[in-house]
C-alpha cells in the first residue's frame, strides 16, 4: 500500500463521518444513561467498555510496529501518547466508574471495535510506514510545542471533568446529580469537549491526514452525544442551570 492509497482510504473514512452527522444528530446512541434493550443483546457495561476501547491501541501498535519505516524517538512518542490514552480508557477508567448492573448493547460495542480498527489502521500505518520519520529536532519545532500544549490541555479538561463526574455519587448512592465545578460551570459535557481538544492537538502534533481523520471522527461521535446529554439534563432537572451550553462555552 502507498501513502496515496492510505490518504484515499482516509478521505473516504472522513467522508463517511461527515455524511453520518445528520443521522447521529437524530438518533441517541443507546448506552450509558441512554441505554436501551431495543438495540438487541446487552452485555456488562464494564466488559463492553474494555472490549470496545482496547482494540484502538492494539490495531495502532500492530500497524505501527509491522511498518517498514525506521522508528524514531518522535514516532515512538506519538505512538506512546495514543497508547497511554487507551490504556487508561480500556483498563483504568472502566474500573473507576460505578457501573454495577448497567448494560450496553452488543451492537454498540461491535461498531466501536470497527471504528477503532479504522483509526488504528490509518494512524498506525502512517506512523509505521509513511510519515513517522521525524528527527529529534521536531521536539523543539513550533508545531510540536503547539500540538503538545493543545493535547495536554484536552487531557487535563477531560480528566478533571471525569473526576468530577465519578465523585458525584457517594458509596452506595445511585441515580444522577447535577455536576458542578470546572468547566461544568459553563457546559454540560466538558469531558467530551476535552477529548475533542486532545485529539485536535494530536492532529497538530502528527500533521497527517489520518490524525486529522481521527480528530474529525471524534467530533462526529461526541458532538451528538453532548447534545443528547444536555437535553437529558434539561429534562431531568428542573433547576438545571439554564446558562450552560452543551459543549462549547457561550456558543453551543
Amino acid at each position: 500500500m502507498s501513502l496515496h492509497t492510505l490518504n484515499i482510504i482516509t478521505l473516504a473514512w472522513i467522508g463517511i463521518g461527515l455524511v453520518s452527522v445528520p443521522f447521529l444528530l437524530r438518533v441517541t446512541a443507546p448506552y450509558g444513561r441512554h441505554a436501551t434493550e431495543h438495540w438487541g443483546p446487552m452485555i456488562s457495561n464494564r466488559l463492553g467498555w474494555i472490549l470496545q476501547e482496547a482494540p484502538s491501541m492494539i490495531f495502532l501498535s500492530i500497524f505501527f510496529f509491522t511498518g517498514h519505516l525506521e522508528k524514531t524517538h518522535v514516532s515512538y512518542f506519538l505512538w506512546g501518547l495514543w497508547v497511554a490514552h487507551y490504556i487508561y480508557r480500556s483498563f483504568i477508567y472502566p474500573f473507576r466508574t460505578k457501573t454495577t448492573g448497567k448494560k450496553i448493547p452488543l451492537i454498540i460495542v461491535a461498531s466501536a471495535i470497527g471504528f477503532n480498527f479504522m483509526n488504528g489502521f490509518t494512524n498506525g500505518s502512517y506512523l509505521g510506514s509513511f510519515g513517522g520519520n521525524y528527527d529529534d529536532s521536531y521536539f523543539t519545532s513550533a508545531q510540536f510545542i503547539i500540538g503538545i500544549i493543545v493535547f495536554a490541555t484536552g487531557v487535563f479538561i477531560n480528566h478533571q471533568s471525569d473526576n468530577i463526574l465519578l465523585n458525584l455519587r457517594k458509596p452506595g448512592e445511585t441515580g444522577y446529580k447535577i455536576p458542578q465545578g470546572g468547566l461544568f460551570r459553563y457546559i454540560s459535557c466538558p469531558n467530551l469537549f476535552g477529548e475533542m481538544i486532545e485529539w485536535t492537538g494530536y492532529a497538530v502534533l502528527v500533521w497527517s491526514l489520518p490524525a486529522l481523520g481521527f480528530a474529525v471522527w471524534t467530533v462526529v461521535n461526541l458532538l451528538p452525544r453532548a447534545l443528547d446529554h444536555h437535553r437529558w439534563y434539561l429534562s431531568k432537572f428542573p433547576d438545571y442551570p439554564k446558562e450552560r451550553k452543551a459543549l462549547i462555552p457561550g456558543v453551543l
